[in-house]
């Protein structure tokens, strides 16, 4: 029973996994070997804002922070959401909402990968900033448009 239990989870998953789309959720990946960023204070030192508006607000234009490999890929969004900060220079505050949007990724799980939704704001926002992150694989890591580097 216990097995049962344990298995019926894992079933579904992959059932989600197997029925959704599978197309590749992001142009911005590729075979290039990507330097990881500095890291001050548990964040990633990112200098380089995008200048295309769909980056990280896209389900097709994730923000590839990688990890998966090595077991990293949470503690690597974190890292990135760490380094953001608002508009204006504010702390932002982030919550993980969920996953969605099956792709294909040769660093996932039989193939296949599900981007994380975080919920992004800061004193004073307006609303909250939805942003895509994907742990399978890993990319040049931008400021997405609207936010600003922690560091500045």
């Amino acid at each position: 029973m216990k097995l049962l239990k344990n298995t019926i989870p894992v079933l579904l998953f992959l059932l989600i996994i197997a029925c959704n789309s599978t197309k590749k959720a992001s142009s911005n990946t590729s075979n290039k070997t990507y330097k990881t960023p500095q890291i001050l204070y548990n964040a990633y030192v990112i200098t380089s804002i995008s200048k295309d508006d769909s980056y990280g607000y896209s389900k097709e234009n994730p923000i590839n922070v990688g990890g998966m490999k090595d077991m990293t890929g949470a503690l690597n969004q974190r890292r990135y959401l760490n380094g953001l900060a608002g508009p204006n220079g504010e702390n932002v505050t982030y919550f993980r909402a969920g996953s969605c949007c099956s792709f294909k990724s040769k660093n996932g799980i039989f193939g296949n990968g599900l981007l994380d939704i975080y919920l992004v704001t800061w004193e004073n926002a307006k609303d909250t900033t939805t942003l895509y992150l994907n742990l399978y694989d890993k990319g040049e890591l931008k400021i997405p448009v609207g936010f600003t580097s922690m560091f500045d």
